[in-house]
């Protein structure tokens, strides 16, 4: 079922229940009005019946009776299926005139409540029949009950009337519902109709269409036309990014994979060869296989850093031990450069707890202090390192007296293989400062640089505050 036809059926129901609702309202309320109305007559008629009675029994002794009892003849034959009675003290039926046949038999019960209350009514009420008793006082007879009943055809009539005319409205007003609720759906749809057919006409070799809904309205439409372009925007840019990233991959492996076919080629174009050329040629062969093994690993871990935080295996990390740990590791790769530690006394404390992975989080304590001893070693400048804890943040300041950046390159520093010109005589693979970027990203951290050419960088890990029982 499409959404327009249940939109349709939705608001044509939604109308209808409440039209159905309100017209029954409409017709019980006036029922019970027509019903009001006509019992106030008979109660009035009563009372009349009971006048004329009283006073009709007074001049039983006169000329005058046989026209009293003309008179209540006559007034029971102006309303349809009328009759009266009246009933005296002891309860016995004393006169009875009306138009029906048979005379409408009373419950005992009933004329006792008539007597005690002064008036009832006799329920329940059928095929607009309706009977009334009332007690009516006088000096000489007593209290005497007046019954009236009589059927209310003007009122069968005018509800008959109504319920056809409510009946036919109603029918209008469903057709009308569908027939409308089909249009406005149709409207309100049609510019998802056309997001839908410029969706069809994106594709991944085509991802900067965007949807034009996004500069219309600012309906719920409209803002999942901003969050659908937003989401090609990022689509867009991981698709790129993926690419540059494959072709500089590509470039990376294939130099040291070069070299070794290099090497062995030349190893292999001699039948005979001194020891020592068979040497060199291994010592170049494994030179290149680390290189290669070093740029992979560098790659593996990137992957890693990517994938989903949730499925992370996360623990509390002391930084100042792992920090002690990146120092040993990085004094035996660079064993003629000076790394200086500044733990600080918050770390003594235990207060640089972190909830972390350790492997990855001492990969990107490695690559920020290999990168700063790596450009230092040549002016032989010492390297610090600082973790402190400004404003309950955990921060590791890295800084270095090295070859420096220049603004252009500090925009460039985390795409992935990008290397300073001024750094490109230093071996790497340019890898470091986007892998950092990502692993500090999935611990909820943030790297920041500042540096100047010819005078050195500082890079700064930001981890977020620590849950106070993490400790």
């Amino acid at each position: 079922m499409s959404i327009r036809l249940r939109l349709a059926l939705q608001f044509g129901g939604l109308l209808v229940v409440t039209l159905v609702l309100l017209l029954a309202a409409i017709y019980f309320f006036t029922r019970q009005s027509r019903r009001e109305v006509f019992t106030q007559s008979l109660f009035s008629r009563a009372e009349v019946m009971g006048h004329v009675y009283a006073d009709g029994q007074a001049r039983a002794d006169s000329g005058q009776a046989a026209s009293y009892r003309r008179y209540l003849r006559q007034l029971y034959r102006t309303l349809p299926d009328e009759e009266g009675q009246v009933y005296d003290t002891a309860g016995r039926l004393v006169f009875r005139e009306g138009q029906r046949a048979t005379s409408h038999r009373v419950p005992a019960a009933w004329l006792h409540e008539v007597r005690r209350t002064g008036r009832a009514v006799l329920e329940p009420e059928h095929d607009f029949h309706e009977t009334v008793g009332l007690r009516y006082a006088d000096p000489r007879l007593g209290d005497l009950i007046v019954l009236a009943s009589s059927v209310d055809e003007d009122g069968r009539e005018q509800l008959r009337g109504l319920r056809r005319v409510l009946g036919a409205g109603l029918l209008a007003a469903v057709v009308f519902a569908g027939v409308g609720g089909w249009v406005f759906a149709g409207q309100a749809l049609r510019p998802l109709r056309r997001m839908v057919g410029e969706v069809d006409g994106i594709t991944a070799s085509d991802l900067g269409q965007r949807l034009s809904h996004a500069a219309g309205p600012a309906d719920e439409l409209g803002r999942l036309a901003q969050r659908f372009n937003q989401l090609l925007d990022r689509l867009e840019a991981a698709f790129a990014g993926q690419r540059t990233f494959v072709r500089d991959a590509s470039h990376e492996l294939r130099t040291p994979l070069t070299a070794l076919t290099g090497e062995l080629e030349v190893a292999l174009l001699q039948a005979e060869r001194p020891a020592t050329e068979y040497r060199r040629v291994l010592q170049r062969t494994l030179d290149a296989a680390r290189q290669l093994t070093s740029l992979t690993n560098g790659l593996l871990q990137i992957a890693q850093a990517s994938g989903d935080p949730s499925q992370l295996p996360l623990r509390p990390v002391d930084l100042g031990e792992l920090l002690l740990l990146a120092h040993e590791q990085v004094g035996r790769r660079y064993p003629t450069s000076r790394v200086d530690l500044d733990l600080g006394e918050s770390a003594e404390a235990g207060a640089l707890v972190v909830l972390g992975n350790e492997p990855l989080l001492l990969s990107a304590m490695l690559n920020v202090l290999d990168n700063a001893c790596k450009f230092s070693a040549a002016g032989g400048q010492p390297v610090t390192a600082t973790l402190a804890l400004p404003a309950g943040r955990p921060t590791l300041l890295v800084t270095d007296e090295g070859l420096g950046l220049s603004p252009t390159d500090l925009e460039q520093v985390f795409v992935p293989f990008f290397r300073a010109a001024a750094a490109r005589a230093v071996p790497g693979h340019g890898i470091g400062l986007p892998l950092t970027a990502r692993i500090m990203a999935l611990h909820g951290g943030a790297v920041r640089l500042a540096s100047e050419p010819g005078r050195g960088t500082r890079v700064w890990l930001e981890w977020p505050a620590p849950p106070k029982n993490l400790a």
